[in-house]
C-alpha cells in the first residue's frame, strides 16, 4: 500500500510495510513464517512426491532456511508484498505445511499457494488453510482491499483443484506455464 506525501512542494511516495499476520481456523493456526522454521519444515516438505505437479525437489533444510531469509526479507519490488505462512494443526502442535499470497498492491490482487506435507494430506487441513487466507484477503484484513484473489493449478491435480475450489477459486480458460488459472473476485471488478 502507498500513500502520498507532500515535502517541498513535491510528492513522494511512500511505501507501508504489509506483514502476514496470524489468522486462526478451526483446527488450525497459520503463523507468519521465521527462518527459524526451516528445521521442521525440511522434514514436513522432505517428500520428493510433493514435487510431482510443481517440479523440482525437496529443498535440504540449509537451502530452506535461505530460501526462508529471502522470503521473510520481502519482495524487492516496493509495489509488491510476499506473505507467507506456516500452517500449524492447533491440537497437535505441529507444522503441517504452508499458504502464502504475492500481492500486487498496484493491481489489488493477491496470487495464492498452498502445500501439505504429505502426512497431513487428505484432511482438509490445504483447503482450510487456503480459505481462511483467502477470506482474508478477499475482507482486506492483510494487504488492504483485493479486487481478485488467484492461483494456478496443474489441470491433473485434481486435491489442488478441490482446494482452490474450497476457498472460493472458480477456474478459468487461461494458461499459465500449464497451469490453470483460478480466480476469486472479491469486487465488482
Amino acid at each position: 500500500m502507498f500513500g502520498a506525501r507532500r515535502a517541498g512542494g513535491r510528492c513522494r511516495l511512500r511505501r507501508t510495510v504489509v506483514q502476514a499476520q496470524l489468522i486462526r481456523t478451526a483446527r488450525l493456526e497459520l503463523v507468519p513464517l521465521e527462518v527459524a522454521h526451516a528445521e521442521e519444515m525440511a522434514r514436513v516438505l522432505g517428500d520428493p512426491g510433493l514435487h510431482t505437479f510443481i517440479g523440482g525437489e525437496p529443498y535440504r533444510e540449509a537451502e530452506l532456511r535461505a530460501r526462508y531469509e529471502r522470503l521473510v526479507g520481502g519482495a524487492p519490488d516496493p509495489g509488491t508484498a510476499w506473505l507467507n505462512w506456516v500452517v500449524r494443526i492447533t491440537e497437535e502442535r505441529v507444522l503441517a505445511g504452508t499458504v502464502q499470497a504475492t500481492v500486487d498492491l498496484t493491481h489489488r490482487t493477491a496470487e495464492i499457494a498452498w502445500i501439505t506435507g504429505t502426512p497431513w494430506q487428505g484432511r482438509g487441513i490445504a483447503s482450510e488453510a487456503a480459505k481462511a487466507l483467502a477470506d482474508a484477503l478477499a475482507a482486506g484484513r492483510i494487504a488492504g482491499p483485493i479486487d481478485i484473489v488467484l492461483a494456478h493449478v496443474h489441470p491433473e491435480h485434481h486435491a489442488s483443484a478441490a482446494v482452490a475450489r474450497a476457498a472460493g477459486l472458480c477456474p478459468t480458460d487461461v494458461h499459465q506455464d500449464g497451469e490453470v488459472r483460478w480466480i476469486r473476485r472479491t469486487t465488482a471488478v
